[in-house]
């Protein structure tokens, strides 16, 4: 598949899943367990029926790989979600998760010993600085609603505290994750919907120890309002809804994401999946009807002209200008 391809995959299929995960958090901010558990589950039977053909089709890549990946991938998916239960709102969730970049770079510097060029850095830097200001700026407005107060003194900042370095031990695992990726396709070749399937159908039986607070909140989405899916016509509990959406939208940006591993190097698919949680913070932003303020478009004039640094644009449009130029023009009759 194109790249193309999968960078809209990941746009168009994150982007709404950030909607419809801020829908879910907004009514019961500890719901990250059943998101999680029912986004693998999804993807799971759907990569058990058509990549691994009920189980007949043998991986390309050593099952031994796939456990390393696995226990990342698992651990940073639960710990990401149930970070939202631990005081940190979702503009401060998006701050942290947008530091992949620095930290996708770093550790590619330290374990695979790679050097980038002077624009890759400053790309980098400025993209990040984009993102931080933007969500900073939010995270103050949150902070500054009163019916965002949560409840004061020690034992609130002990969590926010602890929801912090969750966030920072995900980011951390993330990156690393990422670079393990690309050395096992290096050594075994490009298997994504292989990788996909494995990812999400290992850690199945680790969500037994969550089992309680799953159960506890398919309770609570039973007991929410009704609401009539438009077109079907099926009427059925409104976060249900919610959740549903929420799966299948993770279903295609994950799908995306792990095409762009196949073709990309993880720090250009850190890069994507940078720039899709700006866009994500944006349309949050406007589809909630939060205030953009100056320094919302400063952190967006950042965002694109690091964006543009790193891809080098400059570069490829000097020969393609200077071809145009060079055509001779159609004479006249």
């Amino acid at each position: 598949m194109h790249p193309a391809v999968a960078v809209g995959l990941v746009f168009g299929g994150c982007c709404s899943n950030v909607v419809f995960l801020e829908l879910l958090a907004r009514q019961f901010p500890g719901c990250g367990n059943i998101v999680t558990f029912s986004q693998f589950l999804f993807i799971a039977l759907e990569g058990f029926i058509f990549e691994a053909n009920w189980g007949r089709k043998p991986p390309a890549i050593p099952i031994r790989n796939y456990f390393i990946m696995v226990a990342m991938f698992f651990t940073v998916s639960v710990v990401n979600n149930y970070a939202l239960n631990l005081n940190i709102a979702m503009p401060l969730h998006m701050i942290f998760r947008s530091g992949s970049l620095i930290a996708s770079m770093a550790l590619g510097i330290i374990i695979l010993k790679k050097r980038y060029s002077v624009s890759k850095y400053s790309s980098i830097a400025l993209v990040s600085l984009g993102i931080f200001t933007c969500t900073f700026m939010s995270a103050k407005q949150v902070a500054a609603d009163p019916s965002s107060e949560q409840e004061d003194g020690p034992q609130a900042f002990l969590w926010w505290l602890l929801g912090i370095a969750a966030l920072t031990f995900a980011l951390l695992m993330s990156a690393r994750m990422g670079i393990f990726q690309e050395t096992l396709y290096k050594k075994f070749g490009k298997h994504s919907k292989e990788a996909l399937f494995y990812n999400h159908a290992l850690p199945l039986p680790g969500f037994l120890l969550l089992a309680p607070n799953i159960y506890q909140h398919a309770v609570l989405f039973s007991q929410s309002e009704l609401f009539q899916v438009p077109v079907i016509g099926l009427t059925l509990p409104v976060m249900w809804f919610y959740l549903l959406m929420n799966v299948i939208t993770q279903y295609v940006c994950i799908r995306g994401v792990f095409i762009l591993t196949t073709e990309c190097t993880s720090l250009t698919v850190t890069l994507v999946v940078t720039l899709r949680k700006f866009v994500s913070l944006i349309f949050s932003i406007l589809y909630f009807q939060n205030p953009f303020t100056g320094w919302h478009w400063l952190g967006t004039a950042f965002v694109f002209v690091g964006t543009l640094m790193y891809t080098e644009l400059w570069n490829s449009l000097g020969p393609l200008l200077a071809r145009c130029r060079g055509r001779p023009r159609p004479k006249e009759q």
